[in-house]
């Protein structure tokens, strides 16, 4: 195998959140780090002034007897939701976060099963808190990031913070936790099955973020979008920001996020694949409407025949696209989900790198990236150092089970060891995920090992494979692909069930599937199509729910 030759940036290594902490005091106490919206204009709170945050709160929850404890938090994203998230990751307790989208009864069950004595939470979580405190026995503080005064079990945030400015910090400085105990505990929201408790340590997410800046480098100024209670947001983003000693913006909608974006004026962004799309077809469409589809492919054309000779002059040529994100955006970082080649394509294309990775929430959450200086476009890119790869049982594609082991792998799964034995082997982690690897040492993904399609020939179908060929059809805003069963029963052949943005006949789309599947062999080809009337159900951070079949299926 031929690796691909990687230069690797020099990142500060550290053992914990508190040397991370006081790394950033020593050489960025003045910096900017983090701004936000507050009546109507931009606050901005340096790294000393969030650090001291940081210890008041955590002086206010030593005092209390809690800093120790498994702390929940649900709420939107927000400077406050962060200065709780900071402030458990440096004491010696255990940080819950709690996806605010999830059913009432599902986030009582979180906070039971994750053992949970301190939650910090929206204002519109509070009346369904007290309706229940039945039902989570074992909380003893509420506090809750908007209430202004505090009845005894439901306090205001603020009004701890100030409190906390006022304690001796030396207790909460002096906790600590093993590296390699838990210290982050993740519910996941995938697209099948129940939620798991994913228990990560210290030593995991530091290892993340360390080895992650090795691979891909962020700059000065970041845009905050993503949920904080996912790893990829709170760890990839949250802390490897931290850890760069850049200013992160946060943004406070996504009906707002374009609009965030020329306000905030970032140098870069970190998306699931999603949020890529929706700004890839919406720039597409403004080009269909103004008429000027056809003068951007001869200008794309023509900066890249300059970039062959090595004249670079895309940021000037498209400068009135890119002030679309602010004028100073030069990287997306986008994880979650494979995305479609061509997406990466039209953002090098004016200027802004889109880098590809692949993460699950189990691997703190990244496993690699496509490196700054070599971004592949069709691949996730090289794998972290700090980690080692393979592929379980191979086909003759090399295509299998996507097999990681090293620092930043997961403890296991909370309260589950059955789970646990069966997704860690011989230390390896077991992902669930297909790819291969190819001869550059660089993955490539092929889709969920629960979603794989087998007809009754013998051929393994990766559903999300067909799906990136029909999401490139202009009109297709959602597809799933799945087996059909003919009369006998046998799943013989594959249907495409979408979402459209314009009215169509069923022929119309088929037809438009088999021009853009063209390029695929026989057994890949869609036979039938069913258009949908609504849109998906999908998890918090925007992926289609697939169902899977089961015997007793309703």
């Amino acid at each position: 195998m031929s690796k691909a030759k990687i230069k690797y940036y020099d990142v500060a290594m550290v053992g914990s959140i508190a040397e991370m902490i006081d790394l950033a005091l020593k050489e960025a106490s003045n910096n900017i780090a983090y701004k936000y919206k507050m009546d109507d204009g931009i606050f901005c709170l340096t790294y000393l002034g969030f650090i001291n945050r940081v210890y008041a709160l955590g002086a206010y929850l030593e005092k209390k007897g809690l800093a120790g404890k498994h702390i929940a938090c649900i709420g939107a994203n927000s400077i406050n939701y962060i200065n709780a998230y900071f402030t458990v990751l440096r004491s010696s307790g255990v940080f819950v976060p709690i996806d605010k989208e999830l059913p009432h009864n599902d986030i009582l069950n979180i906070i039971e099963n994750s053992e949970s004595e301190v939650i910090f939470y929206d204002a519109r979580y509070e009346d369904f808190l007290r309706e229940n405190l039945d039902k989570i026995p074992d909380m003893k503080l509420f506090i809750g990031f908007d209430r202004k005064e505090d009845d005894g079990c439901f306090v205001s945030f603020s009004k701890a913070l100030e409190e906390g400015k006022n304690l001796d910090k030396s207790a909460y400085l002096a906790l600590h936790s093993n590296p390699n105990d838990l210290k982050l505990l993740v519910y996941t929201s995938g697209t099948t099955g129940m939620s798991k408790g994913v228990m990560l340590s210290e030593h995991n997410i530091v290892s993340c973020v360390c080895y992650g800046l090795m691979v891909s480098t962020v700059y000065e100024t970041g845009f905050s979008v993503l949920p904080y209670n996912h790893t990829y947001e709170s760890v990839a983003d949250i802390l490897v920001s931290f850890h760069h000693h850049s200013t992160l913006c946060i943004n406070d909608s996504y009906v707002s996020m374009l609009k965030n974006l020329k306000l905030f004026k970032p140098d870069y962004v970190y998306v699931v694949p999603a949020i890529a799309e929706m700004i890839y077809s919406r720039l597409n469409r403004e080009m269909a409407a103004t008429d000027t589809k056809e003068k951007f492919e001869s200008l794309v054309a023509l900066s890249n025949g300059m970039r062959k000779v090595g004249i670079d002059k895309r940021r000037e040529i498209f400068a009135s696209i890119l002030e679309t994100f602010g004028g100073n955006l030069v990287k997306i970082v986008c994880g979650g989900a494979p995305i479609r080649a061509e997406i990466a394509e039209f953002f090098d294309n004016i200027g802004i790198s889109l880098v590809n990775g692949y993460g699950i929430t189990e691997c703190s959450p990244l496993v690699c990236a496509n490196p700054d200086e070599d971004n592949d476009f069709k691949t996730a890119g090289v794998k972290l150092p700090c980690l080692k790869w393979k592929i379980d049982n191979p086909n003759s594609d090399g295509i299998g089970e996507i097999l990681v082991k090293g620092d930043s792998v997961m403890i296991g799964y909370y309260k589950d060891p059955a789970q646990t034995a069966e997704a860690i082997r011989d230390g390896w982690f077991y992902t669930g995920d297909f790819g291969m690897i190819t001869e550059e040492d660089k993955l490539i993904i092929s889709g969920r090992k629960k979603n794989i399609i087998v007809l009754n020939n013998g051929k393994n179908i990766y559903p999300e494979e067909i799906e990136g060929y029909i999401q490139g059809i202009e009109y297709v805003n959602e597809v799933v692909v799945s087996s059909e069963a003919d009369e006998n029963g046998n799943e013989s052949s594959l249907k495409a069930e979408v979402f459209l943005s314009e009215v169509r006949t069923p022929a119309e789309v088929l037809r438009s599937i088999r021009d853009a599947c063209r390029e695929l062999p026989i057994y890949k080809q869609i036979s039938n199509v069913k258009i949908r009337d609504k849109e998906f159900e999908k998890t918090t951070t925007n992926k289609i729910k697939r169902f899977i079949k089961k015997n007793d299926d309703k």
